[in-house]
Order: C-alpha cells, then structure tokens, then sequence
C-alpha cells in the first residue's frame, strides 16, 4: 500500500519491482494528484487499486478489497512538489495565491480562516507547536494588525517585515508549514495511522516513512522505538508489570537521508529522512 499516492512515482516503482503479480492499493486525499497517478500508472492495469481516501482509513480500504494483511506499506509525509509548484493551491510563498493549503478540498478549514480569524494566542500557539517558530508571538501580532492578509505573497510580506531575513531560508517557512499541517491534520493522521499500519502488515512486512521535518519524524521515531521493545516499564523496575511485547524490528536505526547527489538533483529532498521498520 502506498498511503500517499500523489503523483504515482513511488506506487511506479513499487509495482515494477513486483512484477508479474505484485498488487498495490494507493490511497490519496487530493484529486489533481490522482488525476495524475491514474496517468502514471495505467501501464500496471488492474494490478493498481487507486481510491480516493486518506491513509488513516487504512483498514477500511483494505478491507474493502478484501486484504487481511500487506506485504509492505510506504507513507511519503507532507507536501508534494505538485502542490507547492500549483500557485492556486497556497502552499508556497514563493508564488501569489489563494490563502488554501487543504490536500482535500473537500476540508472545511482553510489557511485563510486561521490566519484571519484566529485569536492572537491561538496563531501564536500554533506557529510555535507546528513551526517551532521562535517568533511565534511577534509574527502573531504582525498576523492580526494587518488582517485582512488575502493571499500567499501578502503574508509572507508580513512575516518578513516581522521576522527579517537572516540566513538562506525565508523568515516564512516555519509559518507555512505550521499553517498547512494545522489545516490538514497532518500529525494527529500520523499518530492514528503508524498503528493501524502494523496491524496491517504481514509478518516480515515493512514499513517505510519519509518524513521532512522534526516533528513529524519525531513521531515516526518514537513509535519505531516503543513498538520494537518487549518492555515500557521504568529502566529501574526490577519486574516487568506492563505486559507489552515488540511487534516491530527497527530496520533502520538511524534514519536514511539523500546523499549530496540527490540533494543536487532535488533540493527539496534535502530534508528527507527515510525509516524502515519490519512485522515481528
């Protein structure tokens, strides 16, 4: 199962490497990307099973297809360079656009609602937990004295004025990212979904999880280490009394990033950490 399907490349590659039977299910919440995937993958035929459905309602599509287990499943977290390249989309700063940021359109909340009508605590709150802003605050207050902030350049505007440019990264980065992961529920679907994907897995199954930024691989990190040891109790408790048993072996034990030759190529791999855990 690839979770995050977007555009097909991975779901591509996967496929090639089964051949002549391996069957994929792909799952993706955004319908320009699946547009795009059917394209992609229409050479594989019936052995892709594309659905329109986020990768948190797992068991439901594996069930739907009459799946018990999986032999591996990929989850490539974030944004994908079609939607930060697609201006209408509101990803980017780089580009003018509306202030969206939704994967599923069908969502109700919007990055313009948040930055908009959210209370000055509340942004500040969430630029610190989702961006780890140092800013928070002050970017905040820049936020709501300026309201109404209409599209992706004008915000950025007023970050920038907030939070001058020092270093190669824009001052915007952290904001965006904080903005998009709010709109879209990214880390609470992370954390429902790292257990539903090991229940989902056939013994000697893999899981595989690109993530690009820290809190989201903190998850993946910290769920690989718990579920890969048969005790949770204190170091110092003479007795296990906590009953829990591994269900994973951590394939990766530090994570695997993009050599500089990849990163040349791709830049936006640059922050890329890939981990790998296996069913017990």
């Amino acid at each position: 199962m690839d979770g995050t399907l977007g555009a097909g490349g991975h779901a591509a590659g996967l496929l090639a490497a089964s051949e002549p039977g391996g069957l994929l299910l792909g799952l993706d919440v955004d319908p320009q990307a699946l547009e795009l995937a059917r394209q992609t993958l229409a050479p594989f035929g019936e052995r892709a099973c594309i659905k329109r459905a986020s990768f948190a309602a797992l068991p439901d599509q594996l069930s739907a297809l009459g799946w018990n287990t999986v032999d591996g499943i990929l989850l490539d977290l974030g944004a994908s360079s079609m939607q930060f390249d697609t201006p209408a989309r509101g990803f980017s700063f780089l580009q003018d656009g509306p202030l969206d940021m939704r994967f599923d359109p069908s969502r109700p909340l919007t990055a313009a609602e948040i930055v908009n009508e959210w209370p000055e605590e509340e942004l500040a709150n969430l630029l610190y937990r989702y961006g780890e802003e140092p800013a928070a605050r002050r970017i905040a207050r820049a936020i709501v004295a300026a309201r109404p902030v209409r599209g992706t350049r004008d915000l950025a505007a007023v970050i920038e004025k907030a939070r001058p440019r020092r270093g190669p990264h824009h001052p915007a980065t952290q904001t965006f990212q904080s903005l998009r992961i709010a709109v879209n529920g990214e880390l609470e679907a992370v954390e429902k979904t790292l257990p539903l994907a090991v229940q989902a897995l056939a013994p000697g199954g893999r899981l595989a999880v690109i993530s690009f930024h820290s809190l989201e691989d903190r998850l993946v990190k910290e769920f690989f280490r718990r579920e890969s040891r048969d005790c949770l109790c204190p170091p110092r408790q003479p007795v296990c009394t906590c009953g829990h048993k591994a269900t994973i072996t951590e394939i990766t034990r530090r994570p695997v990033t993009p050599s500089e030759d990849e990163t040349r190529q791709n830049p936006r791999a640059r922050s890329a950490k890939l981990r790998v855990a296996e069913k017990k």
